[in-house]
């Protein structure tokens, strides 16, 4: 079912029992005008329901190339951007930001306002509570750094220099020992001229709720 306000693009495969452009489940919701955008060639699998916005962002945005596998739940102000995967059951809350090409595991439930990393990875059935910073494994109860996502690097075209700067970069902030702002520090003074790593720290500055240990 696609109610209005929904915007779709082309080439985008909805299966049966989705729901498309509901009102938020927000007790804050007046019935404000606001839409739900889904971008081009964007498959959504059986039973997903995806909430169009509030008067905060008055937007839920889909991108393109998204695969949204059976039973998942998009709250409001949400916004994933291109190339994501998102396995069956992934319930994410009102307000949060997926960057480009992230994989999350099944039946994960994703709080309100987290934001997780272009290119990063999460297991399944694993809470997210924190940000998850871009180019990263996060696996484990609670949910931590596992590593640099190194086989969806290479995947993307991510050369080996490239995978090596993001590696040791990394190493600073969960292998040195040094406080975040430290690290932060020391990775700024070693890869100055590096874009990578120039958006892991625009990514750490500006989480709210934190990233993960």
């Amino acid at each position: 079912m696609i109610k209005e306000n929904t915007q779709i693009g082309q080439d985008c495969n909805i299966f049966q029992g989705a729901i498309l452009g509901e009102i938020p489940q927000d007790l804050k919701f007046e019935n404000e005008y606001s839409i739900l955008t889904i971008g081009n060639n964007t498959t959504i699998r059986e039973y997903v329901t995806i909430n169009r916005g509030t008067k905060d962002r008055c937007e839920t945005t889909i991108g393109n190339n998204i695969l949204m596998m059976a039973y998942v739940h998009v709250g409001h102000d949400t916004k994933v951007d291109d190339n994501v995967i998102i396995a069956n059951s992934v319930q994410i809350g009102g307000h949060v930001e997926i960057n480009q090409n992230a994989i999350i595991g099944g039946s994960t439930p994703i709080h309100q306002f987290s934001k997780i990393g272009a290119f990063s990875i999460i297991g399944g059935g694993l809470r997210i509570v924190q940000d998850i910073p871009p180019y990263i494994i996060a696996a484990g109860e609670p949910l931590k750094f596992s590593g640099i996502n190194s086989i969806g690097l290479r995947r993307n075209n991510f050369s080996a220099e490239d995978r090596k700067t993001i590696k040791h970069a990394y190493k600073y902030i969960y292998k040195s020992g040094l406080n975040r702002s430290e690290a932060i520090k020391k990775i700024e003074h070693s890869f100055s001229n590096k874009k990578l790593v120039q958006s892991i720290i625009s990514f750490i500055k500006s989480s709210n709720r934190g990233i993960i240990s």
